[in-house]
């Protein structure tokens, strides 16, 4: 069984984790230009950014098609092995349950994430799978990291889409209210 001591989350942030993070901004991006939530995810081995990963579950029909999923998934195949020791996942938003117990299983030495996720977060917000003692790794966990650009994106996006659906709204009421018979004075 593996001893690793677990650390609190960090709030000491390098230039090195924003470096990173800010290639899980990247990342973000492309998910979404392809519509989908913007969470992008880089898997990294010392100085070697391994894979990479962006959400893509409405695209792709499937639920577990988080960032952080696609990264270990890309990594996994990159490195011929499902457990990725020594890696570190940089992801702009806090991994849910899910994603924890993933990154768990691939051994993830540390995680470094941007944006608390005050709904599914997994690192501490709602629950925090990796204080668990009882379980057989131990990860690292650093919040917070370019937490404000991170959390504009995500905010930017659902402003955007409540835009949109006002518009759509508005159209289908203008179309609605174009149909109706004029009624005579």
């Amino acid at each position: 069984m593996e001893t690793q001591v677990e650390t609190p989350i960090d709030t000491v942030v390098s230039e090195r984790d924003r470096r990173y993070m800010a290639l899980a901004l990247d990342a973000a991006q492309s998910a979404r230009a392809a519509g989908e939530v913007p969470v992008g995810a880089v898997l990294v081995r010392g100085d070697e950014v391994i894979a990479t990963g962006f959400n893509h579950p409405i695209g792709g029909h499937d639920p577990s098609a988080h960032a952080e999923m696609a990264a270990l998934r890309a990594a996994a195949r990159a490195l011929q092995n499902y457990r990725l020791p020594g890696c570190e996942l940089y992801v702009t938003l806090e991994p849910c349950l899910m994603c924890s117990g993933a990154i768990m299983h691939a051994r993830i030495a540390r995680v470094v994430f941007g944006a608390h996720d005050p709904k599914t977060g997994a690192c501490g917000s709602v629950v925090d799978a990796f204080a668990n003692r009882q379980l057989n790794h131990h990860t690292q966990v650093a919040g917070g990291v370019l937490a404000t650009e991170c959390g504009n994106a995500l905010k930017s996006f659902f402003a955007d889409r409540r835009q949109a659906i006002r518009a759509e709204r508005a159209a289908a009421a203008a179309g609605a209210q174009a149909c109706l018979p004029e009624q005579p004075v």
